[in-house]
């Protein structure tokens, strides 16, 4: 008798159920569209989605965030088949995620929690790591209760505290010791990159912004002619990485930032805010769309949106909508030939996507279809960009005189 093999009984990955609420404030279609976008952030995380659940409420149930009903349902299928986690598309509050888990009898995680579990696999420099856990250590805090659910006593009154207490207490002073040490780090750091940027301040800044996986990546390993690691998945570049480009015109530093995303938890933009500087410190910004994805729209607003909380609205901004290559009707690539790509782009440049948003460029960074342009567009309006002011300096010494 062959023996069985181990292997046969363990699951590649863990099992995963998403969860989500279209309010009154929103087409059901759109609430489909941000469920499939919670698909794709927990496969990046490495889950496997099984089924998705959404449901129609004016406004999430305070206590469990979906009615009783919905809740059963979920409970039964995660029971029958033995599914590892039910993931929420928002940010619960810590009284929800105890409701959820005294009836779902798996893992319950939503959104924030999600998205800062794949920031912190992706994490690679020093940097990002301290960001990273300064942000999961802030997120943690105000939802330490339930993890000692299990010693704490329900009756109240002198001589009823139980245990439980005196050890979330515990662990809330030594969570924010390690908030305040991590802070400390943070701004050592801090100090460090902004000196480095200072002694860059002779060459002009372009930045990479846009929404995660627009293609940003690509784009920087074509205008360098680096290899900065590019993916199909969400938040594949998390460090800011700078390369020095040299054109016959123009040489200028080039930064790939980390993506932007709806619901960004707010610990997270926080935390960021120093690798952002090189976002708000740039002389031009660089939008890239992803052009073929169906929310396109949504996420130039997003983007919009966190470049005026991060004080960088204001910036030169050239719109590059990327992956045109993958666009459907009306607009369809059939002809590689160099005519038929000319034909495309002059089709793309009379759409609204064109007469809406100036300046504006038109390309695939995958199939390099219209790159010429892009670096034109990007030496004309550097050149329309005030170098940096140097120091007057006198003998070595800076003049500081009126």
């Amino acid at each position: 008798m062959a023996k069985q093999k181990l292997f046969d009984t363990v699951k590649s990955a863990e099992y995963a159920v998403l969860v989500g609420v279209a309010n009154s404030q929103q087409k059901f279609e759109q609430a489909e569209e941000y469920l499939e976008e919670l698909a794709f952030l927990a496969l990046t995380a490495g889950a496997e989605v099984k089924n998705k659940y959404l449901q129609r409420l004016s406004y999430p149930n305070p206590r469990t965030y979906i009615g009783e009903g919905k809740l059963q349902e979920i409970a039964e299928y995660v029971t029958a088949h033995e599914i590892d986690m039910v993931i929420f598309d928002d940010e619960l509050t810590p009284s929800q995620i105890r409701n959820l888990e005294q009836t779902i009898k798996c893992k319950i995680l939503d959104r924030s929690n999600l998205i800062l579990d794949i920031f912190a696999s992706r994490a690679r420099t020093a940097q990002a790591k301290f960001q990273v856990e300064l942000a999961q250590a802030q997120y943690m805090l105000p939802r330490l209760t339930r993890m000692w659910t299990h010693l704490s006593k329900h009756k109240g009154g002198i001589g009823m505290k139980g245990p439980g207490e005196s050890e979330i207490e515990t662990d809330r002073r030594a969570l924010r010791t390690k908030i305040d040490r991590l802070k400390e780090r943070l701004a050592l750091i801090d100090k460090q990159a902004s000196t480095q940027r200072r002694n860059r301040d002779d060459k002009a800044r372009v930045a990479l912004v846009g929404y995660t996986n627009v293609g940003k990546s690509t784009i920087m390993n074509l205008l360098s002619k680096s290899e900065v690691f590019a993916e199909n998945k969400l938040f594949a570049t998390l460090d800011s990485t700078v390369r020095k480009v040299v054109w016959p015109k123009h040489t200028f530093l080039l930064t790939d930032t980390v993506g932007f995303i709806r619901k960004l938890p707010h610990q997270l933009v926080e935390c960021f805010k120093s690798t952002l500087d090189e976002i708000r410190e740039a002389d031009l910004l660089l939008h890239i769309v992803d052009v073929s994805h169906v929310g396109f729209e949504d996420q130039i607003n997003i983007v919009h949106q966190t470049l005026k909380e991060i004080g960088a609205r204001d910036k030169p901004i050239l719109l590059v909508f990327n992956k045109i290559d993958e666009l459907k009707e009306p607009f369809i690539l059939e002809d590689e030939t160099i005519k038929g790509k000319e034909v495309y782009i002059k089709k793309l440049k009379k759409s609204w996507m064109a007469k809406e948003n100036n300046p504006v460029v038109f390309i695939s960074a995958f199939k390099k279809i219209n790159f010429n342009e892009l670096r034109d567009q990007i030496e004309l309006m550097l050149s329309n960009i005030k170098p940096p002011a140097k120091p007057d300096l006198y003998f070595g010494f800076e003049n500081k005189s009126v």
